[in-house]
């Protein structure tokens, strides 16, 4: 299991849970009872009424009544059988609503988790989280959860029943209980853990498939092909073998189950025998008793063999609740602090596990309205500090501030409410690229959109057939990196925050987009406070401040021309960086 594998609930908290997502519909969950109740009394009308006829077949008796007695048998069972659909899909629909509703809980979940714990845990445990837990708890409920309930209501009731033909073919009907039960809960005990494991390593396996089929282009130029398909085969095998182990604990659980049937019908019959022999029964009572318990075969073997499906069903949910309990970052809700738009780190430590410290005692002040560039070498510790402010990652020792807000301790819908960051890998969602701007503000006009998408430069939308309509991303017109940017960047106007960081927002352009990707960056900054990432150093010379890192330390700070002045680090990539200008 990965160090950094997502919280998983347990047993007790998923029942609450799951029943604080039924009881959101208390009348329909109601009724759901109350007709899989009627349901299982019309099934208890049969054995019941097949002991009046032996009675009076045995006596002789009028065959008008055997016929009135046989058409009550057929109305009994198709009102029960009615009732019993009835009953089932009602319950399945409530439960699959819940489950939708529990669906978007764990999305909207995972996308307000911090990024560095969904990457420590890795995607394919998201993914198994919202797929393939989501499809185990939705055949359980549309197939097993109905059945198994219709099957519990009628235990109760034929257990009833029989207690009311004679108290002694109850007990005679519990001598098996003390088996089933032990069977049961030899195999809870021994198969919960192996489908808890089961589930996590369908998620390793479909982390192993998504990092293959990610990087393919890399895995198919450098021959890696066999290596990576052995790595899918071993995370599949290691998942199989722990199905196998659960098939083979079922497998003996079923056998344990028929001995116990057998056990309770000797039991009943040889009960029967006695009482009648007694005068205490009829032959009618004792024929319906066997009948009885011989229709709890199917119920009784459907419940606790179903167990093995719930069982399934519930490691999922507890993977699904385990998201959506532990969604935020712990927060304490104190005073609201005043909104403003500096930015103050102190004295901030920050290492990655098992790794040297990526920020070294760094301490940075970003005045309301300043523009700080951030340069250095590449592991200089550029963009960890981003995250860091960004509330992406949280300091092992020091404070920071933003916007008012520590980063630490407040909500992250808070912190983001204040700050927004453009990275250097956009991503362009699928839909159209109205859809994709309004992302940032949903009730953006269209006019707020091609004003965004002017200030930027992104006149290349006036070339497209459709304009704001066009489908872009997976499966419709593909941007190019600078264009990307470019509708980055315009989300950024949309949201309109007061503060501002760029990673490298533009490291991708080529040569001949630089000079248009920079003035849309400068256009995107205007008027807010920002921290810019800096690949090109023609960004830090627009800067109020640059601030020049190295090794995870600040090593200098101060403007552009105070920096050229004094000689330092700054000066020496000043002049590499215009050296390898004049040789281009």
């Amino acid at each position: 299991m990965s160090a950094g594998i997502l919280p998983i609930a347990t047993p007790r908290e998923t029942r609450k849970a799951m029943w604080r997502l039924l009881a959101q519909r208390p009348g329909r969950l109601a009724l759901t009872i109350l007709v899989l109740l009627a349901a299982s009394c019309c099934g208890l009308a049969a054995p019941a009424i097949l002991g009046v006829m032996v009675n009076i077949a045995a006596s002789g008796g009028d065959v008008m009544s055997l016929l009135w007695l046989a058409i009550g048998l057929l109305v009994a069972g198709g009102l029960g059988a009615l009732l019993g659909i009835l009953g089932q899909n009602l319950l399945a629909r409530i439960c699959e609503e819940a489950l939708a509703g529990l669906r978007e809980e764990v999305f909207a979940a995972a996308i307000r988790k911090p990024l560095a714990q969904l990457e420590k845990a890795g995607i394919g445990d998201v993914v198994a989280r919202v797929s393939g837990d989501v499809e185990a708890v939705s055949e359980a409920i549309s197939g097993v959860l109905p059945a198994f309930t219709s099957a519990a209501f009628t235990i109760g009731v034929t257990l009833l029943g029989l207690g009311v033909i004679d108290w002694r073919f109850a007990v005679a009907v519990l001598i098996a209980a003390p088996l089933q039960i032990f069977t049961l809960r030899w195999f809870l005990k021994r198969t919960a853990p192996i489908y808890r494991t089961v589930r996590i390593t369908e998620a390793n396996r479909t982390e192993q498939i998504i990092e293959t089929v990610h990087g393919s282009p890399s895995v198919l130029a450098l021959g890696l092909g066999p290596h990576h398909a052995g790595l899918v085969a071993a995370a599949s095998h290691e998942n199989i073998g722990h199905s196998l182990r659960g098939v083979g604990f079922l497998t003996r659980f079923y056998n344990r189950l028929n001995l116990a049937e057998l056990i309770g019908l000797s039991a009943v019959l040889a009960v029967g025998f006695w009482l009648h022999a007694e005068g205490a029964v009829t032959i009618g009572a004792a024929t319906a008793a066997a009948l009885y318990f011989y229709r709890l075969f199917d119920p009784i073997g459907l419940v606790l063999g179903q167990f093995d499906e719930l069982q399934k069903a519930a490691a999922g949910l507890g993977r699904m609740f385990g998201l959506t309990m532990t969604a935020g970052s712990p927060t304490t809700p104190g005073p609201s602090a005043a909104a403003d738009s500096g930015i103050m780190v102190e004295n901030v430590t920050f290492a990655y596990p098992g790794q040297r410290p990526a920020l070294q005692e760094v301490s940075l002040t970003v005045r309301p309205g300043e523009r700080v560039a951030i340069v250095g070498t590449s592991g200089a510790g550029k963009t960890t500090l981003a995250k860091i402010i960004m509330g992406l990652e949280h300091p092992d020792t020091g404070t920071v501030r933003v916007g008012g807000l520590d980063s630490v301790r407040s909500a992250t819908e808070d912190l983001h409410s204040r700050i927004a960051m453009v990275s250097q890998e956009v991503h362009v969602f699928s839909g159209t690229l109205a859809e994709d701007l309004r992302l940032a503000k949903e009730d953006a006009s269209t006019e707020e959109l091609s004003h965004a998408l002017q200030a930027v430069g992104a006149t290349w939308v006036e070339a497209l057939d459709d304009g704001l309509e066009t489908s872009v991303g997976a499966g419709g017109h593909q941007l190019t990196p600078e264009q990307a940017q470019q509708l980055a960047l315009a989300r950024l106007m949309l949201k309109d925050p007061p503060i501002a960081v760029l990673d490298e927002a533009t490291a991708e352009a080529g040569t001949g987009s630089a000079v248009l990707l920079d003035r849309a960056a400068e256009a995107a900054l205007a008027g807010r406070t920002s921290v810019v990432i800096a690949h090109r150093l023609s960004q830090a010379a627009s800067a109020d401040t640059v601030v020049v890192m190295d090794h995870g330390r600040i090593i200098e700070s101060g403007p552009h021309q105070q920096l050229l002045a004094t000689g330092g680090r700054y000066a020496t990539l000043w002049e590499a960086w215009n050296s390898s200008l004049s040789r281009n």
